[in-house]
């Protein structure tokens, strides 16, 4: 039996989603020190043309990823994370896709993203994505020796 996936809108007024924010936070502070976890409040997520979204399986909330715009040109994808229970059912991969086509929507010509040097399963989601490795961006430390900078070109900016 198949499970049903949906990726949704999200703010953090929807059931469930503080939930996950707070286990992608508690693995976060596992893996790196504090100053190493650059960890967005959950609130700015949905503000302005910022998108959060949720990974719902049957029903339940086991994911979110979102986009932060930065001015006309870039998106920085933010909090993107799958519950250990849901990994395998292509929840990743499906929010990335749903990240993806917004920042398209939007007009934005490229997303970048920071993730952290202890997480290769995410690292490997992104580069079979077209993720390519980049210099530290935007105002994270340029010398963290845990941050893993990345960024995918959506179009060509004309």
């Amino acid at each position: 039996m198949s499970s049903v996936v949906e990726i949704i809108a999200v703010t953090t007024r929807d059931g469930g989603i503080l939930e996950v924010v707070e286990k992608l936070d508690a693995l976060m502070y596992e893996l790196y020190p504090p100053e190493s976890a650059h960890l967005t409040p959950p609130e700015e997520l949905s503000a302005g043309d910022n998108r959060f979204f949720g990974a719902r399986v049957d029903g339940k909330l086991m994911g979110c990823g979102a986009i932060r715009v930065v001015g006309q040109d870039y998106a920085e994808i933010k909090r993107i994370f799958v519950d250990p229970s849901s990994r395998g059912l292509g929840l990743g991969k499906a929010l990335l896709n749903r990240l993806e086509s917004e920042s398209r929507l939007l007009g934005l010509f490229e997303l970048k993203l920071e993730t952290g040097i202890f997480q290769p399963e995410a690292i490997g989601l992104f580069e079979r994505c077209g993720y390519a490795q980049c210099p530290a961006f935007g105002d994270y430390p340029k010398n963290d020796p845990n941050s893993y900078f990345m960024r995918k070109t959506l179009r060509e900016n004309a």
